[in-house]
C-alpha cells in the first residue's frame, strides 16, 4: 500500500474523525505521516483528502497495511500517535507494536480519553518496551483539524521531543488580548500567538486535567440548557427569540464556544418541516463517562463539586423519558402565571447573571478538584497555564478563561476561585439576580438543578457555620463516631452516652 519509500516523521494509528483530522493538521504543519487503521477505507480516505487539500501535489500522508510496515516507514527513534478508543483498544495496539519490533526509546502518544489511572498503569507496564506519553485532546473534530487544546503528560524527555510538534498544531491565542487566532482553512498555518499546549505533569496528570475539563463542560452545557428551558417554558419565547438573547449574551462576559454553538443549534431549521430542529430532537441526553469520572473523583478526593455532579444527574434523569411522561400526567406543579413585559425583561437580565455566577462556581469546583488531586498524587499543576490552554481550541473555550488566568497569575496558591478579588466582587454584584432567577423558575416549576446547586455551593462556601454540628451529634449518637468541641483544644475527640439521664461526656484523645 506504500506510495513512496519515504521515511516519515510521525506514525499515526486510528483514522476515525479525530484521528484523520489530527493527521491532516500535522500534515499542514509540515510533517509527513505514516498512517495505519484496521479499516483500509479510512486509510484511503485520509490519503485522498490530503491530496485534495494539499496544493503542493505531493502526498504527505502515506498509508501502511501493517504495524511492521508502519515502523519501517518511520525515522528512528520512532514517534507514534494513537487515536483509538479508550480502554482495551489502547493496550491491544501497544501489544501489536511490541510484536512489530518497537524499541525502548520509541515514543507512543495516547491522545484518547483514557481514564487517568489507566495511563499511570500503562506507563509502568510498558516502560521496558517503549516510552508511553499521553496527550489529551480537546476541541472535537474541528479543533483536531485546525488547532486543538492539548494537555500532555508523562516523561519530560518525551515532552522535549514532542513539544515543537504539539505547539505547531495547537490552537493559538493572541498574547495581548487572549482572543483565539482563528484558523479555518486547510493549509493555513499560524506561527504567532501563544499555543494552547502546555506540559501538565507526570503520567496521568494530563488525562486527569482533561477529565475535569469535561466535567466543567458538562456543567456549562447544563447551565445553558436550563437557561433555555426557563426562556422557553417560563416566557414562552421561540427558538429564534432565545437565539437572539443568547447571541447578545455572547457579546459580553458569557462569550464562549458553547454559547456560540447554542445559537446555531437554536436557529437551525429542519429540512423537511422548516421548523426548529431542536424542537424535534428527543430530550434524552447521552454521555461517554468523563463527567461521571469527574463526579466520582470529587467524592474520592473529598472535594465538593455539586454542579458538575448535578449536570451528570440531569443527563441521567433525561434518559427516563417514559417514566417522565407518566409522571407528567400524575405529578402536579404550580399554576402558571403570565409575566408582564417588564417582568419578562427583568427575568432575562436575572438569568444572565445567574448563568455567569453558576458558571464561575462550576469552574471553581473543577479547579479546586484539580488542586486537591494534585496534592494527593504529587503533581505540581500550573493553574494559570491550564486556564491559558483552555482559552482556544477546546470545548469550554471562553473569554471567561482569561479572567481565570489573571486570577492565578495574581495568586498561584489561590485555594478557590471564589476567593479571588475580581470574582468575589462579580458574585457580590450579581448574586441577587441569581437568586431571583432561581426563585422565578422554581415558582413556575422549571427544574434548575445546575443553577440551584451552584447557588447552594456559593452559600455553603460563604457560611462560616454549617449544620454539620448537628450531623456530628447524630453520628455520635448512633455510631459513637465522636466529635470535636469549639470550646476545647483542637484535635480532642469527645463522645456522649446520649441515652443516659446524666449525659456524661467522655474525652477521647484525638
Amino acid at each position: 500500500m506504500t506510495q513512496d519509500k519515504v521515511l516519515c516523521d510521525i506514525g499515526f494509528i486510528g483514522l476515525g474523525v479525530m484521528g484523520k483530522n489530527l493527521v491532516l493538521n500535522l500534515a499542514d504543519n509540515g510533517y509527513n505521516i505514516a498512517a495505519f487503521d484496521l479499516s483500509d477505507e479510512k486509510v484511503q480516505g485520509a490519503i485522498a483528502q490530503d491530496l485534495s487539500e494539499n496544493s503542493s501535489g505531493s502526498p504527505r500522508v502515506h498509508g501502511c497495511s501493517s504495524y511492521t510496515e508502519l515502523l519501517s516507514q518511520l525515522k528512528a527513534p520512532h514517534l507514534i500517535v494513537l487515536s483509538v478508543p479508550a480502554g482495551a483498544p489502547v493496550d491491544q495496539v501497544c501489544e501489536n507494536l511490541i510484536g512489530a519490533g518497537i524499541q525502548p526509546d520509541d515514543i507512543i502518544i495516547d491522545t484518547g480519553n483514557s481514564l487517568w489511572v489507566d495511563t499511570v498503569a500503562r506507563e509502568e507496564k510498558y516502560k521496558s518496551n517503549f516510552l508511553l506519553f499521553s496527550s489529551a485532546v480537546s476541541g472535537g473534530e474541528v479543533g483536531a483539524r485546525f488547532g486543538p487544546s492539548l494537555m500532555p503528560s508523562g516523561s519530560p524527555y518525551a515532552w522535549a521531543r514532542v513539544k515543537p510538534i504539539w505547539e505547531a498544531i495547537a490552537a493559538k491565542v493572541d498574547s495581548k488580548t487572549g482572543k483565539p487566532l482563528e484558523r479555518t482553512k486547510p493549509g493555513e498555518v499560524i506561527t504567532e500567538g501563544e499555543p494552547c499546549a502546555a506540559y501538565i505533569g507526570p503520567a496521568g496528570a494530563g488525562h486527569y486535567v482533561k477529565m475535569v475539563h469535561n466535567g466543567i463542560e458538562y456543567a456549562d452545557m447544563q447551565i445553558i440548557c436550563e437557561a433555555y428551558h426557563v426562556l422557553q417554558s417560563g416566557l414562552n419565547l421561540s427558538c429564534d427569540e432565545i437565539a437572539d438573547i443568547f447571541e447578545t449574551w455572547n457579546n459580553g462576559p458569557l462569550d464562549s464556544y458553547l454559547m456560540e454553538i447554542s445559537v446555531e443549534v437554536l436557529r437551525h431549521k429542519s429540512s423537511d418541516t422548516n421548523t426548529p430542529l431542536v424542537e424535534l430532537i428527543l430530550d434524552k441526553a447521552g454521555q461517554k463517562g468523563t463527567g461521571l469520572w469527574t463526579a466520582m473523583s470529587s467524592l474520592e478526593v473529598g472535594c465538593p463539586a455539586p454542579t458538575i455532579a448535578q449536570a451528570v444527574y440531569a443527563r441521567s434523569i433525561s434518559s427516563f423519558k417514559d417514566l417522565r411522561a407518566q409522571s407528567a400526567q400524575k405529578l402536579h406543579g404550580p399554576e402558571q402565571n403570565s409575566l408582564s413585559k417588564d417582568e419578562q425583561q427583568q427575568l432575562i437580565e436575572q438569568l444572565h447573571d445567574a448563568m455567569y455566577c453558576a458558571k464561575l462556581c462550576a469552574y471553581a469546583q473543577g479547579f479546586q478538584l484539580m488542586k486537591l488531586a494534585g496534592k494527593e498524587h504529587g503533581w505540581t499543576l500550573d493553574f494559570a497555564s491550564i486556564a491559558k490552554i483552555w482559552r482556544a481550541g477546546c470545548i469550554i473555550r471562553a473569554t471567561f478563561l482569561q479572567s481565570i488566568t489573571n486570577a492565578y497569575e495574581r495568586n498561584q496558591d489561590l485555594e478557590n476561585l471564589l476567593l479571588d478579588d475580581f470574582f468575589a466582587e462579580q458574585l457580590s454584584q450579581r448574586q441577587l439576580n441569581w437568586r431571583k432567577a432561581i426563585c422565578q423558575a422554581t415558582m413556575q416549576g422549571i427544574p434548575t438543578g445546575a443553577l440551584s446547586s451552584a447557588l447552594s455551593y456559593y452559600d455553603s462556601m460563604r457560611a462560616e457555620t454549617l449544620p454539620a454540628n448537628l450531623l456530628q451529634g447524630q453520628r455520635d449518637f448512633f455510631g459513637a463516631h465522636t466529635f470535636e468541641r469549639i470550646d476545647k483544644s483542637p484535635g480532642k475527640k469527645y463522645h456522649v452516652e446520649w441515652s443516659t439521664p446524666a449525659r456524661a461526656t467522655i474525652s477521647i484523645d484525638g
